[in-house]
């Protein structure tokens, strides 16, 4: 006892609660977080979830409790004479004065000796590299044919299929079946791998088995396994237990599940999510489409806008050069107005019989006359390109070469038929004549020559 039980004895009566509490925290404070080992007795799981039970050997005995967070962690329960140990802290139970031991973790007993070699193999293992991630391949996306290394009584195997066949109902499953527990069941596992690499008939393996204790899981951490999984040229997904379950197999693989249904979902894509997908991705291309096209549309009327015929452009220029024309003759009638106005006022001031002026009016007749000269030969320098230009177009006008007697012939869809080879009976043609349109079927084909023939002399 120490000394601060030791001052309260000597100097005051203590309390049933004090003394219960001095001794709760002399006991926690005096034992660490330990293991212990014995048999279960007096089994009671209550209805909160909890677990009370007494753990005993030859000799002792001692109250028990594990609380619901604890106890949802273990797979497979704990029963009455089972042999296993516990990790926990020593208490005092205050409201009866007891002793007992509140339990963080369970396992069965001996499973300390599984965990030692669990924890070498994986140290091992992963100092020669079997766990790096660079080593680990890539799942097929939509893979054609499935191997499931497992056995064939395991439910896992009925969650796999089932999974697999409603999620890509067009994939084939192979079954490889192997032992998943007891001895020699990780040598049947490995044999199984790679009886799969030799066929060489599926794209992915699922490695599975459901739920179990560390003993029951344990062909999985076997390291004749782990070789066979790191030796596989076939991608491996390992779908061992439940979530909380880790092996050997798990890290080696070349990508892990928490569960066989997880492993299976890991593998093939889900149809619906992919037919959800493309739906999505054809309204977002015929969006696209329906943009594209309106823009195009836009830019065609825009084009559509600024084109004109030639003879249109010929005609805005005509009527231009004709605007600037008339412009320049009331510019020149403006200009010839204000110098006789100037001339009429110096010959009011100067007299009519001044020699100067004289010479200032015929120079002025002069140069009106060579204003005018100039005038013309401007305009004829516009005016004749644009003639040649317009008698140039009005050649090439088809309307003047229909007006010879000739005639333009369309097929149904508009185009020109030049070659009568290409005329069949009951085809629908347009002919095209100086005046007017015909609409005529092929009543009858004779083809003389597919050369062309001579123009007339």
């Amino acid at each position: 006892m120490s000394d601060e039980v030791f001052f309260t004895v000597r100097n005051r009566i203590l309390s049933v609660s004090e003394l219960v509490i001095s001794i709760k925290r002399l006991v926690e404070s005096e034992i660490p977080l330990v293991w212990i080992q014995g048999e279960v007795s007096n089994l009671v799981k209550a209805t909160s979830g909890h677990w009370y039970f007494s753990l005993k050997d030859a000799s002792a005995q001692m109250r028990c409790v594990m609380f619901r967070q604890h106890n949802q962690r273990i797979s497979g329960g704990v029963s009455n004479g089972q042999a296993v140990e516990l990790l926990g802290t020593v208490t005092l139970y205050e409201a009866r004065g007891d002793v007992q031991f509140n339990v963080a973790q369970l396992r069965p007993a001996g499973a300390g000796d599984l965990f030692e070699r669990f924890t070498r193999l994986k140290q091992q293992l992963e100092g020669e590299g079997l766990f790096d991630a660079a080593r680990k391949r890539a799942l097929p996306v939509y893979p054609e044919c499935i191997g499931i290394v497992t056995s064939p009584q395991a439910a896992a195997l009925r969650d796999v299929l089932t999974t697999l066949r409603q999620r890509w109902p067009g994939v084939s499953a192979i079954l490889y079946p192997a032992a998943v527990q007891g001895a020699g069941s990780a040598v049947q596992l490995a044999k199984a791998i790679e009886l799969a690499n030799r066929r060489a008939d599926c794209e992915v393996l699922i490695l599975c088995r459901g739920g179990g204790s560390l003993e029951d899981l344990w062909s999985f951490n076997e390291e004749v396994l782990a070789r066979a999984i790191a030796a596989s040229e076939i991608p491996v997904v390992s779908g061992v237990g439940h979530e909380a379950d880790f092996t050997i197999a798990d890290f080696v693989a070349d990508e892990r599940a928490a569960t066989p249904t997880a492993a299976a979902q890991r593998v093939v894509p889900d149809r619906r999510e992919l037919l959800h997908r493309v739906a999505g991705l054809g309204r977002r291309l015929r969006q696209l489409q329906q943009n594209y096209f309106a823009q195009r549309l836009q830019t065609l009327d825009f084009f559509d806008r600024r084109l004109l015929h030639p003879s249109a452009l010929l005609n805005r220029e005509a009527e231009r050069l004709q605007h600037s024309r008339q412009r320049l003759a009331r510019g020149l009638v403006h200009v010839q107005r204000q110098q006789d106005w100037r001339w009429q006022l110096l010959k009011q001031r100067f007299g009519a019989g001044c020699r100067q002026l004289e010479q200032m009016e015929s120079a002025h007749a002069r140069w009106g006359q060579r204003l005018v000269e100039a005038m013309e030969s401007v305009q004829s320098r516009y005016f004749l390109p644009l003639e040649s230009a317009a008698q140039r177009l009005d050649l090439l006008d088809p309307r003047r070469v229909l007006a010879r007697g000739y005639s333009l012939v369309r097929d149904a869809d508009g185009h020109v038929v030049v070659d009568a080879a290409t005329v069949r009976h009951g085809d629908r043609m347009a002919i095209t004549l100086s005046r007017g349109q015909l609409e005529v079927i092929v009543g009858q084909v004779q083809v003389a020559s597919s050369e062309t023939s001579p123009p007339p002399d």
